[in-house]
């Protein structure tokens, strides 16, 4: 146990020295700002280091990993107009390089939120289904601001609890994709067994596509991309329960 880690941070001026190992090209010219992060560990062999931003690969045992942690961030650095690098050998220890495009200003805090503050009068019920902890109470508190009465919980199981417990109509679940022990997904299939006038909506750091190759989803899936503005998961909700009241009773369009 114990080990090393070295964490650096710097400015990357468009004339960057050129690295060892690059993702999709090389980064667009603009002034980036880079944070490495190397450790002395056991590093990785070739065979390891090309498919370690594969979705779903894993070196862990099953059940112990999902492969998706470096998929997710090489997914959110891209959306961020970013890139990301890797150097590792055996023995020798690995190296993650993240550059992301620096501002010449200060981000109008109120322009990020994106959250229409004109008054509202939702009233539906939501379930939030987050095991991430900050997010989800970001995500808890926007929601109720805009008027809905919002559940929050951190699991698949605890989310069926709800389900069944709750005596009032359920508009919309909002679930993670992947999450420990039940998946979005089977959570999806439960709730429409239990609740199938339901809305469902998928979050997740991983790209919509490459859950579809997997079988996960179906095309037609309500789904919103981590990491996403609060805003633009407000106007989503606001565009999925228009949507599932503009279908009518007994004719909600739920995709699973």
């Amino acid at each position: 146990m114990g080990g090393h880690l070295k964490i650096t941070t710097y400015n990357v001026r468009p004339e960057r020295p050129s690295t060892d190992r690059t993702l999709d090209g090389e980064i667009r010219p603009a002034q980036f700002v880079a944070l490495a992060v190397s450790d002395n560990g056991v590093g990785m062999d070739e065979a390891t280091l090309s498919r370690i931003f594969e979705p779903f690969f894993t070196t862990k045992e099953d059940g112990k990993g999902s492969g998706l942690g470096l998929s997710t961030v090489y997914g959110i650095i891209d959306q961020s107009g970013g890139q990301i690098e890797v150097d590792s050998s055996p023995g020798g220890g690995t190296t993650f390089r993240i550059f992301l495009p620096a501002v010449e200003s200060a981000v109008d805090a109120e322009n990020v939120a994106g959250i229409d503050t004109e008054p509202t009068t939702n009233r539906e019920t939501i379930l939030l289904v987050e095991d991430e902890d900050s997010l989800r109470l970001a995500a808890v508190h926007a929601l109720r601001e805009q008027g809905y009465k919002v559940f929050e919980v951190r699991n698949g199981i605890d989310a069926l609890q709800i389900c069944r417990d709750l005596p009032e109509v359920l508009h919309l679940v909002i679930t993670d994709v992947v999450m420990p022990g039940m998946d979005g997904c089977e959570l999806a299939l439960r709730v429409a067994k239990l609740r199938p006038e339901t809305r469902i909506l998928y979050v997740s750091g991983y790209a919509k596509g490459a859950i579809l190759d997997k079988g996960a989803l179906k095309p037609n899936a309500e789904f919103l991309s981590k990491p996403f503005r609060l805003g633009e998961l407000i106007q989503k909700v606001r565009d999925v329960l228009r949507s599932a009241s503009s279908a009518g009773p007994g004719n909600s369009e739920k995709s699973i």
